[in-house]
């Protein structure tokens, strides 16, 4: 009783919070999209479903959700290769001081705002007079060109500087990943002729499940909810909403438009889809998360 007395002290704190300031937006988010609610308004009326109804005729919100997951699914799985592929470069590194050197500038843009640098890719980068990628083209005898009026060439940006902004979080688990796995494992298979790629695949990467399961299913929830660099990039959606996500439409539905109960709505549309996803993922990868 003492023990469970214990326990419960420590974790009311956390569940008063949790359900302050995550439970209440949640349900006060819900309530919202079933009004046509505006804060500007002194009346709000009861809609019922009309805004849940709303969101199968709505052509922006489907393209949305089809960007979306276009740039989950191109981003995550891009960010997965690259970050496994960097981690297991930096475990083979002779000294421990090196590993951490290259952690650390991996990690550096995580620590970053992402507007801050949003900002310098879209002026910087991407940007249509001074740009470094059209300064690139011109070099090459090409024309500027104003990657903003683009489609997929202004999503495929985005992914990138994603990656770049990010992938230093996963770089350090997958690190740790490849680390907990014992050396003896390893030594065996290496007697027995197997080489590095053949060891890594068939044995380290196996015995990483837990660790690739949670970047899996952590990463791709994180990714479902991206937001600045999509409105640094492309406030308004690009051309012909070309890259208008969820979070996007979001914003500019309840914000700039002020309809913030069909927002609400988009929002708990994003929740069932990310909810879904992860579901999804973690049926799948089958990752065993408890202790015998």
């Amino acid at each position: 009783m003492k023990n469970n007395r214990f326990v419960a002290s420590v974790l009311l704190p956390g569940m008063v919070f949790l359900g302050i300031f995550v439970m209440v937006p949640i349900l006060y988010g819900l309530g919202i999209s079933l009004y046509d609610y505006n804060p500007a308004n002194s009346r709000n009326p009861f809609l019922g479903l009309a805004n849940y109804r709303r969101l199968i005729r709505d052509e922006v919100f489907w393209k949305a959700v089809g960007n979306t997951v276009f740039f989950c699914v191109a981003a995550v799985s891009a960010n997965i290769v690259v970050t496994l592929f960097l981690a297991k470069l930096i475990s083979v590194l002779p000294s421990k001081g090196l590993k951490t050197v290259f952690r650390t500038i991996f990690f550096i843009p995580c620590i970053a705002p992402m507007v801050g640098t949003a900002m310098i890719w879209k002026y910087g980068i991407i940007g249509t007079e001074n740009g470094v990628v059209n300064q690139i083209v011109q070099f090459f005898g090409g024309t500027p060109k104003n990657w903003f009026m683009t489609g997929l060439p202004l999503m495929m940006f985005i992914i990138l500087y994603t990656l770049w902004a990010d992938i230093g979080y996963n770089i350090v688990l997958f690190s740790a990943g490849i680390e907990g796995v014992p050396k003896e494992f390893d030594e065996a298979a290496a007697i027995d002729g197997a080489g590095a790629i053949r060891r890594f695949l068939s044995i380290k990467l196996p015995l990483m499940g837990r660790t690739f399961a949670f970047v899996a299913v952590m990463t791709m929830a994180n990714y479902f909810q991206m937001f600045a660099q999509f409105r640094v990039f492309a406030p308004d959606g690009g051309m012909n909403d070309s890259v208008m996500v969820l979070t996007n439409y979001i914003y500019k539905t309840s914000f700039v438009s002020f309809h913030m109960g069909y927002a609400s709505a988009v929002a708990a549309a994003l929740f069932v889809i990310v909810f879904a996803v992860a579901m999804i993922q973690n049926k799948m990868m089958r990752a065993d998360w408890s202790y015998e």
